[in-house]
Parts: structure tokens; C-alpha cells; sequence
């Protein structure tokens, strides 16, 4: 039998899917709710093909996943990058959004087909902004802050109509990031 018969190939999508997400340095309990593998495998798979003899390696990430939806709102430029991961969530089909603004997850995808689209909308992301400021750990959170525990909302801009992310339990000015910025910078020129 070959690796690469048919009866294998969800297998390898399990393996290649955890693979990419070690790289992401995603925690192992994310990737063995992406992936299927029990915690013990992801780590072997860790030891086997991220440790390197010359100490060079992939960083691990230990404890708790980060859950704090401030992080998203904290300035106008955080905030802009969380809209466009969200947009990515929606553009590869992970992620619903009603004409309510109600972000739903996909009911199309799960498992190891949701870990590779959240992998290409991560990937997508890091391609336009080259020095990222949302971790791979960090877009999980977010797409589960904005579908699952409705931690964060997508809201309209008053000023352009915009749609950004906003933290569900603080007070919203109705303005997106760019709208923001530019107010801020208008004043500057002012004073």
C-alpha cells in the first residue's frame, strides 16, 4: 500500500493541516480540535519536524489561548486589521454575514476543510500586512469573540459606511478605523 492511496488521504490532509498550523504557532489543543490528533501526536509531530539540532526552532506556545477582545479595539490600526481578518473570515466561506451585520459561522465547513480556509484567510492577512499585529492564536480568538461568544460585533460607520469590528460591551462612536484616523489627523493639523 502507498502513502498516497485514497484510503490515506484524510489522513495526510490531518497531517498537512497540522503541520501548517504548528507553523502558524498555533497552541496544540487548537490544532487537535482542527486536525483530530490527540495532543500526544501534535507534540511528536513538533519533536520530529520543528526542533532543530542548531536550537533553531518553531516557538511553542504554552498555557491559554488569549481571549481578550480588547486587544481588536485598542487603537484605530489594531482595529482595521481585525475588520479586514474578519472580511477574510467571509471571503473564504467560514464565516456568514446576515444583513443584520449577525456574523454566523459557516455551516458548510468544519474540521480539517474550516483549518485549512482559517489557515488561507490567516495567510491572506500576513500577505498584506507585513508586520502583522494579530497572532494566528490571536485571529482564532477573534473568530470565535465574533461568531461564538458574540464577545465582538461587526458595526456600520456613521460617517462612510464602513463595516468594522467593535468590542460588543464598549461604548461605540459609530466610526471606523479610517474614519478615526483621518478625524485625528485633521485635528492635529489644527492645533
Amino acid at each position: 500500500m502507498r502513502f498516497t492511496d485514497d484510503r490515506y488521504a484524510g489522513e495526510r490532509q490531518q497531517f498537512d493541516l497540522a503541520v501548517r498550523l504548528i507553523a502558524h504557532e498555533a497552541r496544540t489543543h487548537i490544532i487537535a480540535a482542527l486536525t483530530g490528533f490527540s495532543q500526544d501526536r501534535i507534540r511528536k509531530l513538533y519533536a520530529t519536524y520543528f526542533r532543530r539540532p542548531d536550537g533553531s526552532t518553531i516557538r511553542r506556545q504554552r498555557g491559554k489561548s488569549p481571549t481578550n477582545v480588547a486587544f481588536f479595539v485598542r487603537n484605530a490600526s489594531v482595529q482595521a486589521e481585525a475588520s479586514t481578518l474578519v472580511y477574510l473570515f467571509g471571503l473564504f466561506g467560514i464565516l456568514e454575514i446576515t444583513e443584520r451585520l449577525d456574523p454566523l459561522p459557516s455551516r458548510d465547513c468544519s474540521g480539517v476543510v474550516f483549518g485549512e480556509l482559517l489557515c488561507r484567510a490567516y495567510e491572506t492577512y500576513t500577505s498584506l500586512y507585513p508586520r502583522t499585529t494579530i497572532s494566528f492564536e490571536r485571529s482564532w480568538n477573534l473568530y470565535r469573540a465574533i461568531t461564538s461568544r458574540k464577545d465582538a460585533l461587526l458595526a456600520d460607520c456613521l460617517h462612510c459606511g464602513n463595516i468594522y469590528v467593535q468590542d460588543a460591551l464598549a461604548l461605540d462612536r459609530a466610526e471606523c478605523p479610517p474614519c478615526r484616523l483621518s478625524r485625528t489627523r485633521s485635528t492635529a493639523t489644527h492645533v
